[in-house]
């Protein structure tokens, strides 16, 4: 079963899809199996990050922006803006696709694990990430 989800961002930063992606996971009825997930964007990414203490997301983030720097004078990519390049170095070095199992009819995430869009640029898009689960 396959399906696509559409995911509104505001900016930089991490969109929690956990319960959304375990609704497809649920909908498709798979007892055991792989949920797999890909974003269809390159200035975005997706990630299995901490979902309990936001502060954990907001370091994540500082120290992304922090190693793919905006003002780098080398980039020549810009022509969407300052943000343009960088977006694309780090969906580069983070994932775009997560293979997820299924244990028992549920994503076999940890207690403090959730999916999330990493949305990488300066403004909120729509992002779109398709799921497939398969047995």
């Amino acid at each position: 079963m396959t399906r696509t989800l559409r995911v509104e961002t505001t900016g930089p930063g991490l969109t929690e899809i956990t319960e959304r992606i375990g609704a497809v996971v649920a909908e498709s009825g798979s007892s055991e199996g792989v949920c797999t997930v890909m974003i269809r964007h390159t200035s975005a990414s997706l990630t299995i990050q901490e979902n309990a203490d936001p502060s954990a997301r907001r370091d994540l983030q500082d120290w992304l922006a922090r190693l793919v720097r905006e003002d780098d004078p080398y980039f020549t990519h810009t022509a969407e803006g300052p943000d343009d390049m960088p977006s694309h170095i780090k969906a580069a070095l983070t994932s775009t696709t997560l293979s997820i199992p299924i244990i028992g009819g549920r994503l076999a995430l940890g207690t403090w694990q959730g999916i999330f869009v990493w949305e990488h640029r300066a403004r909120g898009s729509t992002r779109e990430c398709v799921i497939h689960v398969g047995d």
